[in-house]
């Protein structure tokens, strides 16, 4: 059994890797939305070249983990900063597989005029990316109020979800041969929706490691 200075030390390197794998996805939604604004495949390659070392990263903070609670058999508030972080890398990991698929559909759109300027989308993104730094700044804090802050922000980017959803239906609706690359709008808008559901589950997670209860918006 190691002293508590050491467990406390082997927290706060669990803590910094988990920062370090919320930048890395932060950065990822940001270049996969840009890449697909600006029709930059090469941007859009890079993010999908980068869900490998994310994907990495979360099976390196899980492993550390469950080696954590194994070795030091944790209690109460201790085991809920341990599990917060098993819950948070699983969020930050399926973000990175959003950003991968946002720019994916990059990859699709190659080459193809869009149908209009995308505005909302990156709004959506832009919200977002807010959302996940206030999410992992509340982590790193215990700031109970910021987590509060994420999930009430979660509506507007669902008010805004449904506003692109309305506008690429009505262009579907008018001109058939918008259909293809509408429905693949229409799937990044669904992937920056659940980005900010996870960011959501983030705060949600730190106002149970730091409470004991739970908070369940949804």
């Amino acid at each position: 059994m190691v002293t508590r200075h050491s467990f406390d030390q082997e927290l706060e390197s669990l803590r910094e890797d988990l920062l370090r794998m919320g930048t890395l996805v932060s950065n990822a939604i940001q270049d996969a939305v840009q890449s697909l604004a600006k029709q930059d495949l090469a941007l859009a390659k890079k993010v999908i070249g980068s869900d490998d070392v994310i994907d990495k990263l979360e099976e390196d903070i899980e492993d550390r983990c469950m080696v954590l609670i194994a070795r030091q058999q944790p209690l109460a508030r201790d085991l809920r900063i341990i599990g917060t972080g098993l819950k948070i890398t699983t969020d930050l990991e399926r973000m990175g597989d959003h950003a991968y698929d946002i720019a994916s559909v990059t990859l699709k759109l190659a080459n193809q005029p869009l149908i209009k300027p995308l505005v909302d989308i990156p709004r959506m993104a832009s919200k977002v990316e807010n959302m996940l730094k206030d999410s992992l700044t509340a982590y790193f804090e215990l700031d109970i109020a910021r987590a509060e802050k994420v999930c009430q922000a979660d509506d507007d980017v669902d008010s805004l979800y449904q506003q692109v959803f309305r506008e690429l239906l009505t262009f579907m609706m008018e001109d058939p041969r918008t259909i293809t690359q509408a429905t693949q709008l229409l799937f990044v808008a669904r992937y920056l929706e659940r980005i900010g559901d996870h960011c959501t589950n983030i705060a949600e997670w730190t106002i149970y490691m730091v409470t004991g209860q739970r908070r369940r918006k949804r």
